[in-house]
């Protein structure tokens, strides 16, 4: 069992989900937030606080604060989960260079600087979990949603392709794909307009996505490498 988890983006709903669930399986954890301290406080309450190993703040739009923040890590890290993100809405041709640039940077350059950075720890191990939640729009794309649906799409082609370089150093890479789940980031949309569509006629919850990445971490699915697991109620 992987001991020492970093994962970023802990305080939106589903980092939280998946906070809680590993606290409970007895894993220590990294976590990372950017602006929502008081979402990671009641995370931490909420959890057993000798779990907790470390909180780290960092914009992970900015290449200075990645660096920073994998040189305050202090422990060794096991797994890393990205669960780091935000969707942009808009007409692509409305979009800024500048979304763009954060848009990249949060959701492919991030994760790229932070795999490196820790990486080669792993290797040496031989052994490591990497797991990603990317997002249904990253297989089929939305309108509206473009440059989310191509950075979730980078995320999932990352995944893919390092799972076949790492693999034979023992360290599992996969993704979870959430469809539409129940989130404070989807509360801007018709909610009952997507549910009427989905097979199980409802949305996801967070806590189905955690329990999909804690059975990823688990040594019992090591066989499973490069995948993107769709969690979707048959959505799409």
């Amino acid at each position: 069992m992987a001991e020492n988890v970093l994962i970023l983006g802990a305080s939106g709903d589903i980092g939280s989900a998946i906070a809680k669930q590993l606290a409970g399986e007895g894993y220590s954890l990294l976590l990372h937030y950017n602006r929502n301290k008081e979402a990671m406080k009641r995370l931490v309450h909420e959890i057993d606080e000798e779990r907790v190993l470390q909180i780290v703040q960092a914009d992970l739009t900015l290449t200075s604060a990645v660096h920073k923040l994998c040189e305050e890590i202090v422990y060794p890290v096991d797994a890393i989960i990205y669960v780091s993100g935000m969707a942009h809405f808009g007409l692509f041709q409305d979009t800024t260079e500048r979304e763009m640039d954060e848009m990249l940077h949060l959701h492919v350059k991030a994760p790229w600087l932070v795999t490196k950075y820790f990486l080669p720890d792993m290797i040496k191990k031989q052994r490591g979990k990497i797991i990603f939640i990317t997002s249904i729009w990253g297989h089929v794309g939305a309108s509206y949603e473009v440059i989310y649906s191509s950075v979730k799409g980078a995320q999932n082609s990352f995944v893919k392709a390092l799972a076949k370089e790492v693999g034979p150093s023992g360290i599992s890479v996969n993704a979870v794909s959430p469809g539409f789940i129940d989130t404070k980031m989807n509360e801007h949309v018709e909610k009952e307009t997507i549910i009427s569509q989905i097979p199980l006629n409802r949305a996801g919850l967070a806590s189905e996505v955690a329990y999909t990445v804690s059975f990823l971490m688990d040594d019992r699915a090591n066989y499973i490498q490069g995948e993107i697991i769709n969690i979707t109620g048959g959505w799409l």
